[in-house]
């Protein structure tokens, strides 16, 4: 394989026998620029300072094999090619450090000027290979979210859905949010979402986790509402044994638990603002200490934060960091409220109340329109976990083997019948009362339609209708599938 322009190799080391190697076996390639440094901090300024493709790390130099410059260049500079090296008398600590920093080698001393040049040639190649692999996968992936981008309004004409996941969906705003969600998930940049309470942030940010290049390791949830700020610092950074009274055992923590995944952070607006400066301090170099240990640690941890109060307001008054809030939002989301996307409601409700059957150990085929009707006129404070309830709720009430009802439904609505927008529209449209009815009969049965997917049994069923009687009113519109 052909690796195009100058490679820097960084070997940090203060023996002389492998420096001696390394020059030797790397001298016969003019496309290799070999930079050397003493100690852990040299390096990891010449890391700052220039493009480097490869390290090589002697253990016997640092300092602490568990905190070395591979652990720390694997969250700082994650594209560069790490291998490790060591005296073959070394004690275990050496193999813990070089699965905490990913190496793709680990080879023990001495080294010839061959083994150096051959094991830094297979190396490269492999990081290269692997560097293709991850654009090529995000290529395809943002491909597949402009199709589903290009199909989002046949999907909403011919009444599909969709699903991100566990995120069901058919409204037009959902569908924009998808795409950029997708898009999110192949980067490995912070995500922030903001959403009212209910609306599925969760659901997104695992979401977004399942569909990166992290997928194959843990995603972590913390609330951090309403903690103090030593127990969520015990929560996210970890503590050692006797940190605090009743510390009995040391505690990882979620951050270093995460190692290689997510972590995701709600009502992240709640955080101290002493709080916020371990935060961003970890956001920006992956540094984590542990409650009661100076042991400074490092872990490579995506973060999905969010919150259910507008964070650029709070940074107008002085509530919320400003550098933390722009990094936070590498991306930002935005879950637009349930009733801004009452398109979603039919979809949402079916999905429901086959997820609750199920559950509740009942044959339940669908709700009724007039029950219907109810719901998409409500403006549910609570969002999608409140019709979430609503239909849990319904389900257990229905008949077996019927429908959810208008009995089925809670008081609040009970005074609720057609939403306003569908009623409020037919009349400002005008004409006689007749043209009036007839337009607002005919938005029913198309929603009805839409619903069950064109299957007229069902939809016939739901509006209380024969199907003859549905297929009169079908062809007097003359409405067709798609």
């Amino acid at each position: 394989m052909h690796l195009a322009g100058e490679l820097t190799i960084l070997v940090v080391s203060r023996d002389d026998a492998l420096i001696s190697a390394a020059r030797a076996g790397l001298k016969e390639r003019a496309d290799y620029r070999l930079v050397i440094a003493e100690d852990g901090k040299t390096a990891q300024e010449r890391l700052n300072d220039i493009e480097v493709h490869l390290l090589l790390c002697d253990l016997d130099t640092v300092d602490d094999a568990q905190d070395n410059i591979l652990t720390r260049a694997r969250v700082s500079h994650p594209g560069v090619c790490r291998i490790a090296v060591s005296s073959q008398n070394r004690d275990d600590a050496d193999s813990e450090a070089v699965r905490r920093s990913a190496a793709y080698l680990y080879l023990f001393k001495p080294l010839t000027p061959h083994q150096i040049a051959l094991m830094v040639k297979r190396s490269l190649e492999m990081n290269e290979l692997s560097r293709r692999h991850r654009l090529l996968s995000r290529e395809l992936k943002i491909s597949v979210d402009d199709q589903i981008f290009e199909e989002r309004v046949d999907m909403s004409v011919k009444g599909g859905y969709s699903q991100f996941e566990k995120l069901v969906y058919a409204s037009a705003k959902m569908a924009d949010l998808i795409v950029e969600a997708r898009k999110a998930a192949v980067t490995d940049l912070p995500v922030l979402i903001e959403g009212d309470t209910g609306t599925g942030k969760e659901l997104l940010a695992r979401a977004i986790h399942f569909n990166s290049t992290r997928v194959d390791s843990p995603i972590h949830v913390q609330n951090c509402g309403g903690m103090l700020d030593s127990t969520l610092h015990s929560e996210l950074f970890g503590h050692v044994r006797g940190a605090y009274t009743g510390a009995t055992a040391d505690r990882l923590g979620l951050f270093r638990a995460a190692d290689g995944g997510t972590v995701f952070l709600d009502e992240i607006s709640d955080v101290s603002p002493s709080f916020q400066v371990s935060l961003l301090r970890f956001l920006q170099n992956g540094e984590v200490k542990p409650l009661g240990s100076d042991k400074l640690l490092h872990a490579n941890v995506r973060i999905i934060a969010a919150s259910n109060r507008p964070l650029l307001e709070m940074v107008e008054k002085g509530e919320f960091r400003r550098d933390l809030y722009y990094r936070l939002k590498g991306f930002s989301l935005s879950i637009p409220a349930l009733r801004d996307r009452r398109e979603d409601i039919p979809v949402l409700t079916d999905f429901f109340i086959e997820k609750y059957a199920g559950v509740v150990g009942r044959r339940v085929i669908g709700i009724t329109q007039s029950a219907l009707d109810r719901l998409q006129a409500h403006q549910y404070p609570g969002n999608v976990r409140e019709l979430e309830s609503e239909i849990r709720r319904a389900v257990a009430l229905a008949e077996n083997g019927g429908y959810i009802t208008e009995r089925n439904l809670s008081a609040v609505f009970d005074n609720l019948v057609v939403a306003p927008d569908v009623g409020q529209q037919a009349e400002m449209e005008g004409g006689t009362l007749k043209e009036m009815v007839e337009r607002l009969e005919q938005r029913v049965v198309v929603g009805a339609l839409t619903r069950f997917r064109w299957n007229q049994s069902k939809a016939a069923d739901a509006l209380g209708l024969s199907r003859v009687g549905l297929a009169n009113k079908i062809k007097r519109y003359g409405l067709h599938d798609g």
